[in-house]
């Protein structure tokens, strides 16, 4: 994001910080709805990114554009929110979108933080990646762009009925329309890295041969909260093919300390 863009999108989520300290979290699921079906609204229409972001425009014009658009459809906050992005200033329209994404994906957590459900949250969108990473035939149904979106929803409602909060489905329902760009997968992991940013936490993705004694994680967890110094959110993945040891990664740091490395470090060595 260029300083204007980051401006705008700071002008959006100040306002729907503002808006969620004093309002329920169901009315902030209901302003993250709004504002996703305006994200969807502007993905289908390209010509209104456009008008919504030409510079010859100024950003009170834009705003009131967007307003006289929305006016009756959604309600006041959802029309205020999106119209302090409209009123910045953008590079690309697709900026735009992307923006309101996250928007909306920032309305979703702030629910769930509302809700008091944030932690579960994350740890849900984390599990259903793991779920799908390890189901290759569910993986590529879920990413397959040639399947209708409608399709691929309705799998994955019925597949999360009643096993998962409202927050989680309304956010893997967004990473199957590629949130940001990305692919599913990618998505989804975006989602959980936010929903821990949310909590002021860093993601530690910790890969194991068998399952850590609770004792264990604690010590993990206060090893690296030492480290970064901030909170950590461990996320654990048991792997038995890499025999045994640990890995590690937050952010681009990756710490392997596995022997399926070692073993592998070892077979190259001999081959030369």
């Amino acid at each position: 994001m260029s300083a204007a863009t980051r401006e705008a999108y700071a002008e959006a989520t100040g306002k729907l910080a503002a808006y969620g300290k004093q309002a329920t979290a169901e009315n902030v699921a209901a302003v993250a709805d709004e504002v996703l079906a305006v994200a969807r609204l502007l993905g289908r229409e390209p010509r209104l990114r456009r008008a919504l972001t030409d510079p010859s425009r100024s950003g009170k014009q834009r705003a009131e554009l967007l307003g006289s658009l929305l006016s009756g459809k959604v309600g006041v906050v959802t029309v205020e929110l999106v119209g302090a992005l409209v009123a910045g200033r953008w590079s690309a329209p697709s900026e735009l979108l992307t923006a309101t994404e996250r928007l909306a994906v920032d309305a979703l957590l702030l629910s769930a933080d509302r809700a008091g459900e944030l932690s579960e949250v994350e740890d849900e969108l984390f599990r259903f990646g793991q779920l799908v990473s390890a189901t290759p035939a569910l993986a590529a149904v879920l990413a397959d762009v040639s399947a209708t979106q409608e399709r691929r929803v309705t799998l994955v409602r019925d597949l999360l009925k009643g096993k998962v909060r409202l927050a989680t489905g309304k956010l893997v329902e967004v990473a199957l329309a590629g949130f940001g760009g990305r692919g599913f997968e990618v998505s989804l992991t975006r989602m959980v890295e936010l929903a821990a940013a949310k909590r002021d936490r860093e993601v530690a993705y910790v890969t194991v041969a068998r399952p850590l004694a609770e004792t264990d994680e604690q010590r993990l967890a206060a090893k690296l909260s030492e480290l970064y110094g901030r909170q950590v959110s461990l996320k654990i993945d048991v792997d038995p093919n890499i025999i045994g040891g640990i890995s590690v990664r937050v952010g681009s740091d990756l710490y392997d300390g596995t022997i399926l490395r070692r073993l592998t470090e070892a077979r190259q060595a001999f081959a030369k």
